[in-house]
């Protein structure tokens, strides 16, 4: 048989092609892994376009609401590694409606438990707060 030939023979790998000739020395287990890894990847992946595209095609929704409760999630910082924190604030609309945010640090601050004012998202994403006294708080 050619040696140049993807494979040749039982138990021979391709000529030239070293991550085929690892992929087929590895153990079955190990193989698992690799493919549960990629398979992660993929998803998280697709699912990160799902979101952004699925925010892109809403409409931008400007509507009168109010702050009703804010919360953090703080995530990492074990070992060396640093803590990272997430804002959210939960809006509720004069029909009863609530929808909660995702918002920047800066917006978080200045939104109080309890504001009224006009929101401004589009999707999932935070745009911005106005409430009077105090400029928009854009995201």
């Amino acid at each position: 048989m050619n040696g140049q030939s993807f494979i040749s023979g039982f138990g021979q790998f391709p000529q030239g092609s070293f991550f085929w000739s690892f992929i087929y020395g590895m153990p079955f287990f190990f193989k698992l892994i690799f493919l549960l890894v990629i398979g992660f990847f993929i998803f998280f992946i697709i699912k990160a376009i799902s979101i952004w595209s699925s925010n892109n095609a809403s409409p931008l929704v400007s509507a009168y609401a109010a702050a009703v409760t804010k919360r953090t999630q703080v995530w990492g910082g074990s070992g060396d590694s640093g803590a990272h924190t997430s804002y959210y604030v939960t809006f509720e609309f004069q029909d009863g409606r609530r929808v909660e945010l995702q918002v920047p640090n800066k917006a978080f601050g200045l939104i109080v438990e309890g504001d009224r004012g006009e929101l401004v998202y589009q999707g999932t994403r935070f745009k911005g707060f106005e409430h009077p006294g105090f400029q928009n708080t854009e995201g």
